[in-house]
């Protein structure tokens, strides 16, 4: 029998790579993908342009398993995209994999997306009406169907036409024969990032990307801005006025869990954020013990703010195991159990007869926070103090993470702190402050989004046929 990788943990969104005017354009993006590989472990793609033929690979799994030196060396052209996914909207097959490779009426165009649309069921039961045919059951195949329906001439008219009708947070790199674009939400939900190698530009979803190949960060491409590169490298930035918005919405849960600690976003390093965080958790939960402990490998960062804070010594007490595939042997163990344990490993020897602070990124579900507990009084831990560097998340999320119900949030369970710590297990339970955790970012507190904590949405999603469920014990609303 076979166990899926942990289901329980809130998932990856996706990372994207582009670049142009490079002759190792197909190597490049091979590794800006693996430096993204953190985004999503599902599946991944690259397409490349040789001389305005645009071609594909792509196929589920890691990218060091799908791109071997063989399929790279028939990769052959001097621009390309690359997509890491895990899937928020599509079920998990091939087909909606990306890149989306497409014929249309203006040539081939593919396109790599982060993030999710929120209109995207009525957009796609209104173009079928008109006839348009789908390949794919995602929704980033909406852009280049509205593309297609635009009538507009020029690459740029179209594109525009598309995304004044999506609705929802996005990030986009697109690639037809002459050119690569970057695209991002008029709300900034999504990073994606401006690169140069030489002469060649490059696209990213995190900075991480640019470091591993030798590039410079350049900027961010601002929310609303759509950036033009053709294959000699003249880059053009255009901000239509319909892209535009009063205030940005940047994901908070970037800092928090998803983006690597090396990777500047929103304009801050992420392991200082994390750092700044811990520090504050601590200021507002303090608690005596023995060590504050880490829960690999987000959790690194937030620890070591609280112990620097604390003044309490911090211990790796828990082990990740790095190599834990999608997929392992079942014993006759309860699977989540044994899940958790062949993820993390304690070190018993150290923690036995201690009082500990574990420190996390944040609770979801709370199933496999529990089991770690218990396995932690398993091995003799005196006191387990929980520390969460975020608030406790109560409201669904629609722009790209895998809770959809208010219904499966431990927070939204129970109605209060000491409900959900006895659920857990823990001796002391304790959630960063919405306002504390916003006063460890660089930008306005009203620019980022909160809306799993507050409830509060920048952009409502559909309500008829939605794929969401808005719950009213959550929203308020039907």
């Amino acid at each position: 029998m076979l166990i899926k990788k942990d289901s329980l943990e809130p998932k990856e969104y996706c990372g994207l790579f582009g670049i142009t005017n490079n002759k190792q354009a197909s190597w490049l993006t091979y590794l800006g993908l693996y430096a993204q590989q953190h985004r999503g472990q599902e599946a991944c793609g690259i397409v490349v342009n040789n001389q305005g033929a645009l071609s594909i690979h792509k196929d589920m799994g890691l990218v060091s398993d799908v791109f071997s030196e063989q399929v790279l060396g028939r990769l052959k052209g001097n621009m390309a995209v690359g997509h890491v996914r895990y899937s928020t909207t599509g079920s998990s097959v091939l087909k909606n994999s990306q890149p989306l490779l497409i014929d249309y009426a203006n040539g081939s165009i593919c396109i790599a997306h982060n993030g999710n649309l929120v209109n995207s069921l009525d957009l796609r039961q209104k173009l079928e009406k008109r006839g348009s045919i789908f390949q794919t059951t995602t929704d980033s195949e909406l852009v280049i169907h509205l593309m297609a329906a635009s009538n507009k001439r020029s690459l740029e008219d179209s594109l525009a036409y598309a995304l004044k009708r999506v609705k929802g947070a996005y990030s986009l790199v697109l690639m037809n024969s002459n050119y690569l674009i970057g695209v991002r939400d008029a709300h900034g939900f999504r990073p994606l990032v401006l690169g140069k190698l030489g002469v060649s530009y490059c696209l990213a979803s995190e900075t991480c990307a640019f470091d591993l190949i030798g590039a410079k960060f350049v900027r961010e491409i601002e929310p609303g801005e759509i950036v033009l590169i053709n294959n000699q490298g003249v880059l053009k930035s255009i901000r239509p006025k319909e892209l535009i918005v009063s205030h940005h919405s940047f994901c908070v849960f970037e800092h928090i869990y998803f983006s690597r600690p090396d990777s500047n976003v929103f304009g801050q390093t992420v392991h200082t954020v994390r750092r700044k965080l811990g520090a504050q958790l601590a200021k507002e939960h303090p608690v005596d013990a023995d060590y504050v402990v880490p829960v690999p490998d987000s959790g690194y960062s937030a620890a070591l703010g609280y112990s620097q804070e604390s003044g309490i010594v911090l211990e790796m007490g828990i082990i990740r195991n790095h190599y834990v595939g999608r997929t392992f042997i079942q014993p006759a163990q309860d699977s989540r159990d044994m899940g958790v344990r062949v993820k993390f490993n304690i070190l018993k020897d150290i923690l036995k007869g201690k009082r500990i602070i574990i420190v996390d990124d944040s609770i979801v579900r709370g199933t496999t926070s529990k089991i770690r507990v218990r396995n932690l009084r398993k091995a003799g831990v005196k006191e387990v103090h929980l520390r969460i560097s975020c608030p406790a998340h109560r409201f669904p999320c629609f722009y790209g993470i895998d809770f959809h119900r208010a219904s499966e949030l431990i927070a939204n369970k129970y109605d209060n702190l000491e409900k959900i710590g006895k659920y857990l297990e823990v001796d002391s339970l304790g959630y960063l402050s919405l306002e504390g955790m916003l006063s460890c970012f660089k930008h306005p507190k009203d620019s980022y989004c909160s809306s799993c904590w507050t409830g509060k949405y920048p952009v409502r999603p559909e309500k008829r046929h939605s794929k969401f469920s808005l719950e009213r014990s959550c929203c308020g609303q039907g």
